[in-house]
C-alpha cells in the first residue's frame, strides 16, 4: 500500500530520465570518484534495474534468471496479506459468539461492495459505469466467499483446495486454445498486440496475451454490460463491414452475444455507458480472479500457521520459509513443463511462482518484527496496514491532486529550503521528491486517524 500510494516514489520516472540529464550525471560523477572505472555502464545498469523493478514487464513475468520485478508482486502480496488474516479474523468472529449465518452475510456483503469500489475506480473519467473488473479490489471480491470458505480449515483441506483452483485453471486454458484462423501476424494486428514476446506458439497459444479463453470470455460479456442500443449499433457496424467470405482470426468467443429485445429499466440504471468497448490494453481479465483464489488461499494457509499456538515462533518461520521455497519451485517447474508465468492474467505457474517471492517476504516480516525485538520499527507500516483500503483508495483517486496542490504548490519553498534546488528541478530529483512528500502528507494524515481510531472497513 506504501508503494501504490507513493506511486513507487517515483523511481520509474527517475530511471527513465536520459542518462545525460543533471542527476545522473552527477552520479555518474560520484561513482567515478568513488573509483568506479566505468561509471556510465555503472549508471545505465541502475537505470535499468530500476525501470525494470518498478514498472510491470509486458507479458513473460519471469526474467531469464527467474527473477522478478518488484512492481509485480505488490498485488500478490496484497492478495497474499487478505488471505492470511482470514483465519484471524474468522476465530475472532466464532469466539465473539456470531452465528454461521451472520458471518456468512458479512462476507457476501464484504464481497459485494470491494467488487462495486473496484468498478468505481474503473469508471472514473468514463461516460457511465464502466463494468470492468481487472482492478484488485473486483479480483479480491469475486473470489472471496470461496476463499472464506477455507478459513481456519484444516491444512489438508487447504491445500487441496489450492490444488483444485490450479488444477481448474490450467485446464480451463489448456482444453480451449486460440480459435479456428490463429496465427501471430493476424493475432497481433487485430488484437493490438506491439511485442512477439507476448504471443506464444505450440502448446502455450492458449497463454498469450488477448487470445486465451478468459480474454475470449471477456470479449463476450463486457461489451453487453453497457447501454444495449450502442451495442446493437456495434454489431450491426461489424456485419456490414466484415469482408464476404473473409476468414480471418477474431477474439470473440464462440457464443452468441445476449442483445436484449426491448430495453427494461434497469439498463437505464446499471447499464449507461456509451463508450465504444476496446480490449483491455494490458491482456487483464476478469477470470483473473479465479487463479488468484490460489494467491488468498496461499495466504490462509500462512495465516493458519501463525495462528496455530502448538508451533513455536521460529518452528513458523521455518514452515514459512519452507513453504515460500516450495512454492517457488513448483512454480519454476511449471513454466518449464505446462504454462508460462504471466501475471496479467494470473496463470497457475504464476500463483506459486510469485507465491514463492511473497511468502518469503512474509517470513522475512514475521522474523524482523514478531521473533526479533524490533516491532517498533513497524509503526510506519501500521499506520497504513490499518487503513489499508482507504489508503488504496486516495492513493487511486487524490494522491495526484495532493503532489500538485499541496506538494508543489505549498511545500517547494520548504523542500527546496531544506535540500536544496535540486530536490524540485525536473533535470534533478523532481520525479522522486514530489510523489515521496506526496506521500508524506497521506501518511500523516493516516497518522492522525491511527491516533484518532478511525478505519475504514469494510
Amino acid at each position: 500500500m506504501m508503494m501504490l500510494a507513493a506511486g513507487g516514489f517515483g523511481l520509474a520516472a527517475f530511471c527513465q530520465m536520459e542518462p545525460d540529464s543533471a542527476a545522473w550525471t552527477n552520479i555518474a560523477e560520484k561513482l567515478t570518484h568513488r573509483g568506479v572505472s566505468d561509471s556510465a555502464a555503472a549508471v545505465q545498469r541502475i537505470r535499468e534495474l530500476g525501470d525494470y523493478h518498478f514498472t510491470h514487464p509486458s507479458w513473460n513475468s519471469a526474467a531469464d534468471n527467474y527473477g522478478v520485478a518488484f512492481w509485480d508482486l505488490i498485488q500478490p502480496a496484497f492478495m497474499l496479506m487478505v488471505g492470511v488474516s482470514l483465519p484471524f479474523s474468522a476465530a475472532r468472529r466464532r469466539s465473539s459468539g456470531e452465528g454461521l449465518l451472520r458471518r456468512m452475510l458479512h462476507v457476501l456483503i464484504r464481497a459485494a461492495v470491494l467488487v462495486a469500489l473496484g468498478v468505481f475506480l474503473s469508471s472514473r473519467g468514463s461516460t457511465g459505469t464502466h463494468w470492468v473488473f481487472p482492478n484488485v479490489l473486483c479480483q479480491i471480491g469475486l473470489g472471496y466467499a470461496f476463499v472464506c470458505m477455507f478459513a481456519g480449515r484444516r491444512l489438508l483441506v487447504q491445500f487441496a483446495a489450492v490444488i483444485l483452483v490450479l488444477g481448474g485453471s490450467w485446464g480451463l486454458f489448456y482444453l480451449n486454445p486460440p480459435l479456428e484462423g490463429y496465427n501471430s501476424d493476424a493475432m497481433r494486428a487485430e488484437l493490438q498486440i506491439d511485442d512477439e514476446s507476448e504471443v506464444f506458439e505450440g502448446e502455450f497459444a492458449a497463454w498469450s496475451k488477448n487470445a486465451n479463453i478468459a480474454a475470449r470470455f471477456d470479449n463476450w460479456l463486457l461489451p453487453q454490460l453497457r447501454d444495449p442500443d450502442v451495442r446493437i449499433a456495434e454489431l450491426g457496424q461489424q456485419e456490414s463491414a466484415a469482408p464476404a467470405g473473409a476468414a480471418v482470426f477474431t477474439a470473440v468467443m464462440d457464443l452468441a452475444p445476449v442483445i436484449p429485445v426491448e430495453r427494461k429499466w434497469y439498463h437505464g440504471v446499471f447499464f449507461t455507458s456509451q463508450e465504444p468497448f476496446q480490449i483491455n490494453r494490458g491482456g487483464y481479465t476478469t477470470l483473473n480472479f479465479i487463479p488468484s483464489m490460489a494467491t488468498m488461499l496461499l495466504g490462509a494457509i500462512c495465516g493458519t500457521l501463525l495462528i496455530d499456538g502448538s508451533r513455536t515462533g521460529w518452528k513458523k518461520l521455518g514452515l514459512l520459509v519452507a513453504l515460500a521455497a516450495v512454492c517457488y519451485g513448483l512454480g519454476v517447474a511449471a513454466d518449464m513443463t505446462i504454462c508460462p508465468i504471466v501475471k496479467r492474467i494470473w496463470t497457475p505457474s504464476w500463483v506459486l511462482f510469485s507465491g514463492g517471492f511473497v511468502i518469503g517476504m512474509l517470513a522475512v516480516f514475521y522474523l524482523l518484527f514478531d521473533l526479533l525485538p524490533l516491532r517498533f520499527a513497524a509503526f510506519p507500516l501500521v499506520v497504513v496496514g490499518t487503513n489499508s483500503l482507504l489508503t488504496y483508495m486516495i492513493g487511486q483517486t487524490v494522491s495526484g491532486w495532493i503532489r500538485q496542490n499541496i506538494v508543489v504548490v505549498h511545500l517547494s519553498g520548504l523542500i527546496t529550503t531544506v535540500f536544496g534546488p535540486e530536490a524540485m528541478a525536473q533535470e534533478w530529483y523532481r520525479s522522486i521528491t514530489v510523489p515521496t512528500a506526496g506521500f508524506v502528507v497521506i501518511w500523516l494524515f493516516l497518522l492522525w486517524l491511527y491516533r484518532q481510531r478511525i478505519f475504514l472497513r469494510v
